[in-house]
């Protein structure tokens, strides 16, 4: 058989929910995080628009981001909380009652609708991420020199079928050709075993805390070839719950104590939300900070003290929610002896909050996480590193295998809505199942 594999480089991009960030292989130079045109190796994944007027400008990432206190309805993020679902989904629905531009039913799906040039215009969440994607490839042309079009894009581990099929179409729409599709966990676990001795077995656990999304993978690396052992996560749960939290504390206090009802106006919610999100990051370096606001409403500013121990007490549930998902991974890899596990990895910029690394401290009695790869960036990394091993340029990146499982049970929906699970969850890919089924129907010629 030939090689199937192709010339030039191929970038690996990790399209997340709150920031995105770009990397490639090159000959001599190794595996590079390219950083954008503001000096930043990571990009907000926001799109906006100006003012609705003929000369409406787009913008993508800080330019974007910056937007969206000053035009809220015409700044877009999270939209790949709302990729390959439908509108009537309750997540989607949940979601919706909190960001501030209007989502509408489209064919069923819930696209962005938004007024450009006059007109209203409605995106679907494919081509708002597909714009993201075209940015980090621009961003990747700009540093190279030329023109890029193959690319490996990563996803969560547990995102379903349709998810993974609206993100490939959001790069075919972005001018990408994407060569392969990656869970996101499975990324940072190259990040981490590239650089290993490659003689030495070891079962790691990538424990990846994003802004929107929550994977856990267990696996084996042994001589170049890392297998995952069983995969789990949450799509809808990440970094972004955190400040929601925090914004549903401040809310209340601010009308009871300002006499100011932020919830319904947009604006000065778009205001909190970016402080909350800076509180966050502050509470992760140090035990208290203060959420201050200029003219948060009619003139009135807030400043308000927000300890460390309020934003964990806020947040426990969810904290707990991912320890419960690590240990049903266990359970699936085998692996209850938590002795077994040589190395915790973490991925996603939500690994850096203390609390999340006491948890897991403490649930692998006392073992410190690694800290080894850049949680921000160890997913591009990977992606760029399975992206090398697809092209016959020589780059100086060994040789890797990736033998994954499939993290959702496949099957068919029988009558009364029940579903007979054909492929188990976990099952190592690719297998080859069979099952036999009963038409309750005459001339049926389909079933789902």
């Amino acid at each position: 058989m030939g090689d199937t594999r192709i010339t030039g480089e191929v970038i690996g991009i990790d399209l997340g929910t709150t920031f995105s960030c770009v990397a490639v292989a090159r000959k001599g130079h190794g595996i590079e995080i390219i950083a954008n045109d503001q000096g930043n190796r990571t990009t907000p994944s926001y799109v906006a628009f100006s003012a609705a007027t003929a000369s409406s400008e787009r913008f993508i990432g800080e330019a974007a981001k910056n937007q969206a206190t000053l035009n809220p309805r015409r700044a877009i993020f999270d939209a790949k909380r709302l990729i390959g679902k439908k509108f009537d989904d309750p997540e989607v629905q949940k979601d919706v009652k909190y960001l501030p531009y209007p989502v509408v039913e489209r064919d069923g799906k819930p696209c962005v609708q938004l007024e450009v040039n006059g007109e209203l215009v409605s995106f679907t969440p494919e081509e708002i991420s597909a714009m993201v994607l075209w940015k980090m490839k621009e961003t990747a042309e700009s540093y190279l020199g030329k023109q890029v079009t193959n690319a490996v894009v990563t996803v969560p581990a547990y995102f379903n079928d349709s998810q993974r099929q609206a993100t490939k179409d959001a790069g075919t729409i972005a001018g990408l050709n994407v060569l392969r599709i990656i869970n996101e966990p499975t990324a940072g676990a190259l990040a981490y075993g590239v650089n290993q001795d490659p003689n030495t077995k070891r079962n790691i656990l990538v424990y990846d805390l994003g802004g929107g999304t929550f994977d856990v993978s267990v696996l084996e690396i042994d001589s170049g070839i890392f297998q995952v052992l069983a995969t789990g996560g949450d799509t809808h749960l990440g970094g972004g719950d955190f400040n929601q939290r925090v914004m549903e504390h401040f809310v209340p206090l601010i009308k009871k104590r300002y006499n100011k009802d932020v919830s319904d106006h947009p604006k000065a919610l778009g205001k909190l939300r970016r402080e909350c999100e800076r509180a966050k990051r502050v509470l992760s370096i140090q035990t208290e900070t203060r959420v201050e606001i200029d003219s948060l409403m009619d003139g009135t500013d807030l400043s308000e003290p927000l300890t460390r121990a309020k934003f964990e007490d806020l947040n426990l549930d969810l904290f707990e929610r991912t320890m419960r998902v690590v240990r049903s991974t266990l359970k699936d890899a085998k692996m209850e002896e938590k002795h077994k596990i040589d190395e915790i990895v973490l991925v996603g910029g939500s690994t850096r909050i203390p609390m999340v690394r006491e948890m897991l401290k403490k649930e692998f009695d006392g073992k410190e996480p690694s800290k080894g790869i850049n949680p921000d960036e160890a997913v591009a990394y990977g992606a760029a590193i399975l992206g090398a091993n697809l092209t016959t340029d020589q780059v100086g990146v060994g040789g890797v295998i990736l033998l994954d499982v499939t993290p959702l049970s496949l099957g068919v929906r029988l009558v009364g809505d029940l579903m007979s699970v054909v492929v188990p969850r976990n099952t190592p890919i690719p297998t080859k199942k069979s099952s036999v089924y009963i038409t309750v129907k005459d001339q049926q010629s389909i079933i789902y």
